[in-house]
């Protein structure tokens, strides 16, 4: 897909940097929609269908975090890539992002050429839901992954778009242990800067919603899926 053919949505209560953000992505061909808070943002995202949406983290109204837990609550947005905007030194923001099911973040002040990097290394990873149109079962759940659920003890549970990428790499090679590097690599992708905290957190986030403790810590390397069925 070119430039053109992606739609973009910014959400951020100052109206310079919406202006700055939208005049850069437009000079390099994306449609842009604006919003000018999360309510607003939400409503766009529902009629709009983005690829990607950028949110600003602190907002009145209703915030980045919560704009980006309600985006992740729908069927038809749960290929949308979301990628924070946070202030510098913003850990706990950029965790709480992630947690709320972030693709990315960014920090403020942004630089022209970093933001437009960034962003299409987001969306060179883009696939539309349709295309991995595919169910399959494991010993101890079914994955759905035009859904983007996982159906344990009869019970469907909907995860974020990373945590549902994660999960299949990790499930798509059982007792296969995946270094830190391969992870970044095949959910992130490598010309996108993330967090080393970041693998842990949507790992502690899986096991939270799936009870997983077939996923395994291997200290020092990585993660690993491990069956219930094998001993």
């Amino acid at each position: 897909m070119g430039n053109s053919q992606f739609r973009i949505l910014l959400v951020d209560d100052e109206s310079d940097v919406l202006e700055f953000l939208s005049y850069n992505l437009m000079k390099e061909g994306f449609q842009v929609s604006k919003a000018k808070n999360g309510n607003i943002g939400l409503e766009k995202a529902k009629s709009e269908k983005p690829h990607l949406i950028i949110l600003d983290v602190m907002m009145p109204e209703m915030d980045g975090i919560e704009t980006c837990r309600q985006i992740r609550q729908i069927p038809d947005l749960k290929g949308t890539i979301i990628l924070f905007l946070t202030a510098r030194g913003e850990d706990y923001s950029q965790i709480a992002g992630f947690e709320a099911g972030a693709d990315d973040y960014i920090t403020k002040p942004v630089k022209p050429k970093v933001f437009i990097s960034r962003v299409q290394a987001l969306l060179r990873r883009y696939k539309p839901i349709e295309e991995e149109g595919m169910i399959y079962s494991l010993p101890d759940m079914i994955i759905d992954r035009e859904k983007y659920i996982v159906i344990k003890n009869g019970i469907e549970i909907s995860l974020p778009r990373k945590e549902f990428q994660l999960l299949m790499l990790l499930t798509s090679k059982p007792n296969k242990v995946f270094s830190r590097g391969e992870i970044f690599a095949n959910v992130w992708d490598n010309d996108v800067i993330v967090g080393d905290r970041t693998i842990d957190v949507h790992v502690r986030k899986i096991r939270e919603k799936i009870g997983l403790d077939t996923i395994k810590t291997i200290k020092g390397v990585g993660y690993k899926y491990e069956p219930d069925n094998e001993d």
